[in-house]
């Protein structure tokens, strides 16, 4: 296991430049979620999506992006993800409201002082999340 994801038990997040700065600042304030922002790496900023879909799983982040091209099973294949969360909201309002939802949904839901929270919870899953979605209701993407 990664020192950092001892260090921490909060979602470790891959966020791609496709989400709004702002946003990725309402990850880590109001959520507390670990974000690893590819903008504020020079080297990323540019990098084409199958470099940040084989970064996200090899850092055992959460991809977190606006691009639905992910939702290509062929190109990006669930079981090789370290998980996908592909997002749509009409404005950034709501874009953070439904982030809110997955925390609260995915990675508070069964939070346990007594038990690890898992690294990547959605590894080896895509999901397509927006305001309908739910996460119990969410299956994985073939």
């Amino acid at each position: 296991m990664p020192l950092a994801a001892r260090a921490s038990d909060a979602p470790r997040i891959y966020a791609d430049a496709n989400l709004p700065t702002g946003i990725v600042a309402a990850m880590r304030q109001a959520l507390g979620w670990d974000v690893f922002f590819v903008l504020e790496h020079d080297d990323l900023r540019r990098a084409p999506d199958r470099e940040h879909f084989a970064r996200a799983r090899e850092q055992g982040r959460t991809l977190v992006t606006l691009d639905r091209d992910f939702l290509d099973a062929r190109r990006y294949p669930a079981a090789s993800s370290g998980g996908v969360i592909v997002c749509s909201a009409p404005g950034e309002r709501e874009l953070l409201l439904l982030l809110a939802r997955l925390d609260a949904e995915l990675f508070r839901a069964a939070e346990d002082p007594g038990v690890p929270r898992a690294i990547a919870p959605l590894a080896g899953r895509i999901l397509d999340w927006h305001p309908g979605a739910s996460f119990s209701a969410e299956r994985p993407l073939t």
